[in-house]
């Protein structure tokens, strides 16, 4: 049995497990406060770029809207939950990554997803090309870390 090589897969594993679990949950968190952040990015913005008037006009949007028909703010509350919810649906490579390698499969096509979904909805919703790529970047980040992870499982999995 090769338990050096198995421990030293296991550590990595769960070292990326982590990362993904602690960026889902810290995303998941940050979708509740939305009017306070956009509050805080507008008024920390030092450049006058087109990322800037995005979110000012944005904030200026949550604004009217909380203020209007604040029960909107309902469906940012499942997006922060289900964030958290999948955070814990990791927890399940923790334990076991062999047998909850479907969990890392699921998460890279998730990712992939990102790519047509910020492309397509963006564009139908008037979403500028700059913040489509910001959105596509969490699937790079995802796929940065489940690719490696995924392989690891896969040698673990492979007696050599």
């Amino acid at each position: 049995m090769n338990s050096d090589r198995d421990t030293f897969l296991l550590k990595r594993i769960r070292l990326y497990i982590w990362v993904m679990i602690i960026g889902l949950f810290l995303s998941g968190l940050t979708a509740f406060p939305i009017e306070s952040e956009l509050a805080w990015l507008t008024n920390h913005a030092t450049q006058s770029g087109d990322l800037t008037k995005w979110l000012y006009k944005v904030y200026h949007a949550v604004i009217i809207t909380n203020q209007t028909y604040p029960f909107l703010n309902y469906g940012t509350d499942w997006l922060g939950f289900a964030h958290l919810m999948f955070a814990v649906l990791f927890c399940g490579v923790l334990k076991d990554p062999k047998r909850n390698v479907w969990i890392i499969q699921f998460g890279i096509i998730a990712a992939i997803a990102i790519f047509p979904l910020a492309f397509i909805a963006g564009a139908l919703r008037g979403i500028p090309v700059t913040w489509r790529l910001v959105d596509c970047s969490f699937g790079v980040v995802a796929l940065l870390i489940l690719i490696p992870c995924y392989h690891y499982i896969r040698k673990l999995s492979v007696p050599v």
